[in-house]
């Protein structure tokens, strides 16, 4: 999954704007190939041309079947799907992140693919993850790759400052950034201010942002303003960078950390390639990956991110069946392992886990982490309650409101998406 990554090209923007969708595809000759259209959301760098070769490979072995690919910048695809979608033009296939899924199949643009070719090796997949594709009984999309946040650290660096073992809890993480920043001179931690990244805190409290089953809003509750007490609390002391509440702020810690400017951070699996880039990292054995930090009930949890592949309801059937086909190679074994050892990214059927991909570090660190992935309810409106969120943490964390006033503001915020919610 990825969260507020800055890198939007207009290139980008404009190859999107001139892209034929699902629902315009009268150019398609009757005795050629169907040409189906898949907007991939990886990110264009280091993840997409691995999509590109499968889908040449996918090409070659399918002839009566055409992909045109675009790659949709992250942070603009949900927005620009649901108004393609709405005006009955979206492309065949979308790789939807798994929080879009619930929430477009509410809305009927999602083709439900339970009995489908796509879902063929339905049983091969790990049963959690089909459950995050389901709305209301019905599977909505294929899980292609899944993730979890973790403790991400410089080993170096923890070594140098005599500290053996990654932070179990956020008061060790407090304690070892003064320690390291005391020993080193850089600083032990660097938070973000971003909902998602936030959302361990909760976690950690027991808590969540809605209370899903008692149809409650909690984000605004006595355990919620606990958890965002402690996640503030690490943007200010020793060994604590303060907080980058501007536009660039997750290019700005990514940075600091892989070229050892900063001993930890909290991060996904989709950043390992670029992990492994950076000159702290040149020795791949230098980066440590831990469960991230418990809070004061003794557990740890980080939400469960990844991204499926559905097909738009909206296309006409000749696509649709050509769109099965293709998710159906996508999320195969192969196509997985090769993407995993291509990426760096985690499968989602135990199939792909082949020797050689257990064997990246990267993947085997993520993995060992996974057993502290929460699943996000199954309430389509869930992945939009960041949006207050993400508009009142960087106000808190800049001092420019107060953390009552912020989760107040967020709170009422949320009620408006969620109507039937008490708070």
């Amino acid at each position: 999954m990825r969260r507020g990554i800055a890198a939007t090209a207009l290139v980008a923007s404009l190859a999107l704007a001139a892209t034929a969708c699902g629902g315009d595809s009268g150019s398609d000759k009757s005795d050629g190939p169907v040409t189906i259209t898949w907007w991939d959301t990886s990110n264009a760098t280091n993840e997409a041309p691995t999509y590109q070769a499968l889908v040449k490979e996918f090409e070659a072995a399918n002839k009566d079947v055409k992909v045109k690919y675009v790659n949709v910048p992250f942070d603009q695809a949900q927005n620009k799907f649901d108004t393609a979608a709405g005006a009955s033009g979206a492309p065949d296939i979308l790789r939807s992140e798994v929080g879009w899924t619930p929430a477009f199949a509410k809305k009927g643009y999602f083709l439900p693919l339970d009995g489908t070719e796509a879902l063929a090796d339905q049983a091969k997949f790990k049963s959690n993850l089909i459950e995050q594709a389901k709305y209301d009984g019905k599977t909505y999309g294929v899980p292609l790759v899944t993730d979890t946040l973790a403790l991400v650290y410089n080993k170096e660096l923890f070594e140098k400052a005599g500290i053996a073992e990654a932070p179990k809890t956020w008061d060790d993480l407090k304690t070892a950034a003064a320690t390291i920043r005391a020993k080193t001179g850089v600083d032990g931690y660097w938070g973000s201010t971003q909902a998602y990244y936030a959302q361990s805190f909760l976690y950690g409290e027991g808590t969540d942002t809605v209370d899903a089953a008692a149809k409650k809003i909690t984000v605004n509750s006595a355990a919620a303003k606990k958890a965002y007490g402690t996640w503030l609390g690490l943007f200010d002391g020793k060994g604590l960078h303060k907080a980058d509440t501007t536009a660039d702020a997750y290019a700005h810690i990514q940075d600091a950390f892989v070229n050892g400017k900063v001993a930890a951070i909290v991060q996904g699996p989709w950043e390992i390639t670029n992990f492994y880039k950076g000159s702290a990292f040149k020795d791949k054995a230098n980066l440590g990956i831990a469960t991230v930090p418990a809070g004061s009930t003794g557990k740890a949890g980080a939400p469960t991110g990844g991204h499926n592949l559905s097909v738009y309801a909206g296309s006409d059937k000749a696509h649709q069946a050509a769109a099965l086909k293709f998710v159906n190679f996508m999320t195969s074994a192969k196509s997985q392992a090769t993407i995993a050892l291509k990426n760096s990214t985690l499968p989602t059927r135990d199939d792909a886990y082949t020797t050689e991909v257990k064997a990246d570090p990267g993947i085997a660190g993520y993995g060992a982490v996974l057993a502290a992935a929460q699943p996000r309810p199954a309430l389509p409106e869930y992945s939009s309650l960041w949006g207050p969120l993400d508009t009142e943490l960087p106000k808190i964390a800049g001092g420019k409101e107060s953390l009552d006033k912020g989760l107040s503001t967020a709170e009422t915020a949320i009620a408006k998406l969620v109507p039937d919610f008490s708070k």
